[in-house]
């Protein structure tokens, strides 16, 4: 998905699983069962998560 400023929003389905991974604009990912959970996470931005390369990437909340 990309918002009207051009930032890419990506969420993959992990087969097998109910998990969800996320991938933002500026690169961080977090996964996620819960569609809502990752949205809001997603569209948080920059609150829920800092600037890729200030925090460890990976799942975080």
């Amino acid at each position: 998905m990309s918002s009207p400023t051009g930032e890419i929003y990506r969420i993959d389905w992990l087969p097998g699983t109910d998990v969800l991974h996320g991938t933002c604009h500026c690169g961080r990912e977090h996964t996620a069962k819960d569609p809502v959970e990752m949205w809001e996470w997603m569209l948080a931005h920059p609150q829920g998560h800092q600037l890729q390369g200030n925090e460890p990437q990976g799942n975080s909340s």
